[in-house]
């Protein structure tokens, strides 16, 4: 890739990127490694810039096929069939992601492996672990690369449903309140009607906010070749815009296209937010509907909480009260009685207890365990 700039204007901290299995596989039946190490590449680039990036990746069914279509012995599996596309994605998910970290450290970036299913993301504790789990890999300057669990969940793999992974990236980049969840397929974006079919199509560059128009647009694009389409991804798009992230769906193909959307530059059809995160998750909060218990703090640590920025460590708790489970929501109060914030607490109210007033590396002494260093992450806080 050369004749890169130098320096790039980053428009973007935390991007979800999301790649489907028409450009891993260039249009094969097989993974390929060129364009897989191209994304790659681009990908080492944003991190230079600073950028968090976690990918949401499809492949796995597509791997899995051609090894089993080219081996001598293995019975005959029909392509469309769940089950068999379940057996497809466990043989090729081990090569995926093997190819994957091959790719990675020829750039000296470590990746770590997530499957989810949207059961995963349905629970409340497992919702948190995921959270806390991804977040705090990025933080550390891991790339997560991120699949459904096939094997396990029939969502992604009938198509009937959710589709190649685009409503998992949705639920991903809300997971970790990404700046920017960017969709690589094999078309330029969202087009006003099919080019193929319609001389008039145009690229829709920019919509503010999904309305019946887009959607008879999406439903009359043209089809790419995995199991989602543009419906399923202008779906991904609401969900996303909703909690306040900017989508992109552009050409997985195209020169330098993830490093260019990450940097600001238009590429594809770029979907505007229409909701605020941070607005979404005060009310949430602070609504008081899905309180379970109250954590009270010292001075030291009220003053930290009132500073803004902090979160709340064990060593500034001074106790516990209600019944409350890990995830739940719960009140901060100050040993004056006054509320200072609300959030949601990553041990329950015996743990808590155990732990109040210990340094965070004195938590696996006092339980035998450690989830978190923090009993409310300032990512789940807000200030009353």
């Amino acid at each position: 890739m050369s004749g890169r700039p130098q320096t790039q204007h980053v428009e973007y901290q935390r991007v979800v990127v999301k790649v489907g299995t028409n450009v891993l596989t260039a249009g094969t039946d097989e993974l390929n490694t060129s364009a897989m190490a191209n994304l790659v590449e681009q990908i080492a680039a944003m991190r230079a810039q600073g950028i968090e990036v976690l990918l949401v990746t499809s492949g796995a069914i597509a791997a899995g096929r051609h090894r089993v279509h080219a081996s001598d012995g293995v019975g005959t599996l029909h392509p469309r069939d769940v089950q068999a596309r379940q057996v497809f994605a466990a043989v090729g998910q081990g090569r995926l992601m093997s190819l994957w970290d091959d790719l990675f450290e020829a750039h000296n970036v470590v990746i770590a492996q997530a499957l989810l299913t949207g059961t995963d993301l349905a629970d409340r504790v497992s919702y948190l672990n995921a959270r806390n789990t991804l977040t705090r890999l990025v933080e550390v300057g891991v790339v997560p690369i991120v699949n459904e669990n096939d094997v396990v969940s029939v969502e992604e793999i009938d198509e009937r449903n959710i589709g190649d992974n685009d409503q998992l990236s949705a639920q991903v980049a809300n997971l970790v309140d990404a700046d920017l969840l960017l969709l690589l397929t094999d078309i330029a974006g969202l087009y006003s009607a099919d080019p193929a079919r319609d001389a008039s199509a145009h690229l829709i560059e920019e919509v503010p906010q999904i309305d019946a128009a887009i959607v008879t647009a999406a439903a009359g694009a043209p089809g790419a070749r995995g199991t989602g389409g543009m419906a399923t991804k202008i779906e991904a798009a609401r969900l996303a815009t909703s909690h306040g992230s900017h989508v992109v769906i552009a050409d997985g193909r195209a020169r330098e296209v993830a490093l260019r959307a990450a940097s600001g530059e238009p590429v594809g059809t770029h979907f505007l937010p229409t909701g605020d995160r941070t607005e979404s998750r005060r009310r949430y909060l602070l609504s008081g509907l899905q309180v379970r218990g109250r954590v009270i703090v010292d001075a030291g640590a009220a003053t930290a909480l009132r500073n803004g920025g902090t979160s709340l460590l064990p060593a500034g708790v001074t106790g516990a009260e209600g019944t409350f489970s890990r995830g739940d929501v719960v009140h901060i109060y100050g040993g004056d009685g006054e509320h200072i914030a609300t959030g949601v607490a990553n041990y329950n109210r015996a743990e808590i207890e155990q732990i109040s007033g210990k340094h965070s590396d004195q938590i696996v002494n006092a339980l035998g365990y450690e989830y978190s260093e923090e009993i409310v992450h300032r990512n789940n806080l807000v200030l009353v």
